[in-house]
């Protein structure tokens, strides 16, 4: 195990009605509001009419920044530091899924920065303040609740990275409020929180057998869980099963100690920013691909991988059989659940491999678990055709 500093002061309010701690909310941080959310769901099941009359009767004024695009894009933010500044504000209230709390992390930041925020992007600058921010979770995916991610398309580039912002302050979660997400968006909210645990949990680190574990309950936890909100999507514990894990996925407690990977994610961003498709969608297709493509590197983990996630029984094979049958195993659930398994999926071709491929490693190559230059991307990407 490697040395390490943990450290996550976001505060997580979770279970049915938890949204009654709003009110105490905003006599901490204020009452100049910027409420950030998507395109119009949260209006749809009432939770924003729940959320305003909070904010009225707290006697707030709001600003509302609408349409948070699905791949966030920095055009967006713009605008919602534009209206921070104009208005002074005192904090920002996302309501929404990843997407949506992750361009109100880049606004937090960029508030406070006099130059471009794509500087931060660029890793030519790093966020030293950020107004307070506080989010209200409507799927369980991207964990963005409670870590300080935050990933942002300059679709005028065509570049989608990411980088460390700042944590939110508190985070609600009601399973309630997962009920009416859309099928294959409860779909690419499986992948993603999966993919998350993948890129930490497939490591060269050794003596980590705790960090194993939570990264492996989390992974059966979903898999046991996930065809439960597909059959019923009103189910409260699977909803909440799911949700859980998904903040659980990437909070910070999986990769204390180990070092991670996330090669795979910075595909998938190049993937979605030429091409604009859903995140957990290309996850579903690249990641075992990815695992085929490096799995030589430890054999043994991914043995690991197949016995406990998934019950391969490994008598009278050989380790590399077990590796190979759990990666079949992965994606034949991904199968199940109805996510897409290949790029074709999208009508993306061998066009711009190339392109994407470059995109995908614009600091040098990616991952630890096995360095891809720009020639292993384009070769994953070739497999996922």
């Amino acid at each position: 195990m490697n040395p390490f500093i943990y450290h996550n002061p976001t505060e997580l309010i979770f279970g049915k009605g938890a949204i009654a701690h709003l009110a105490d909310k905003v006599k901490t941080f204020g009452k100049r509001v910027l409420l950030v959310y998507g395109g119009g769901s949260i209006k749809k099941f009432g939770l924003y009419d729940n959320v305003i009359s909070i904010l009225a009767e707290q006697g707030c004024h709001v600003v509302e920044l609408a349409g948070v695009e699905p791949n966030p894009r920095l055009s967006t933010v713009y605008k919602g530091i534009k209206l921070c500044r104009s208005e002074q504000l005192d904090w920002i209230l996302a309501v929404g899924g990843g997407s949506v709390i992750d361009a109100s992390k880049a606004i937090a930041v960029g508030v406070k920065y006099d130059g471009d925020v794509w500087d931060f992007y660029l890793r030519n600058a790093v966020p030293q303040a950020a107004l307070p921010l506080g989010t209200i979770l409507t799927l369980a995916a991207t964990g963005s609740e409670m870590n300080r991610s935050s990933v942002i398309t300059n679709w005028e580039t065509k570049q989608k990275l990411g980088v460390s912002t700042t944590f939110p302050a508190f985070s609600i979660l009601d399973p309630e409020y997962t009920f009416s997400v859309p099928r294959d968006q409860t779909v690419y909210g499986i992948v993603d929180m999966m993919s998350h645990v993948f890129e930490q949990y497939f490591t060269h680190t050794t003596e980590i057998p705790l960090q194993s574990r939570f990264a492996e309950s989390i992974l059966q936890t979903v898999i046991e869980n996930a065809p439960r909100v597909l059959e019923n999507p009103h189910d409260y514990d699977a909803r909440a099963n799911l949700l859980y894990c998904g903040t659980m996925a990437l909070n910070g407690t999986l990769p204390v100690g180990v070092e991670t990977d996330w090669a795979t994610h910075s595909i998938e961003h190049a993937v979605s920013a030429v091409y604009d498709i859903p995140h957990g969608g290309g996850l579903a297709i690249l990641f075992p691909n990815w695992m085929k493509y490096v799995y030589k590197e430890n054999v043994e983990r991914f043995k690991q991988y197949a016995v406990r996630v998934w019950n391969v029984d490994p008598e009278g094979k050989s380790d590399e059989a077990v590796a190979l049958e759990g990666i079949a195993r992965t994606r034949e659930f991904f199968n199940k659940i109805g996510a897409p398994s290949r790029l074709a999926d999208y009508g993306i071709t061998d066009e711009q491999l190339e392109v994407m491929a470059q995109k995908a490693t614009p600091f040098g190559p990616i991952g630890r678990f096995k360095p891809l230059e720009a020639s292993d991307v384009h070769a994953i990407l070739q497999m996922s055709l």
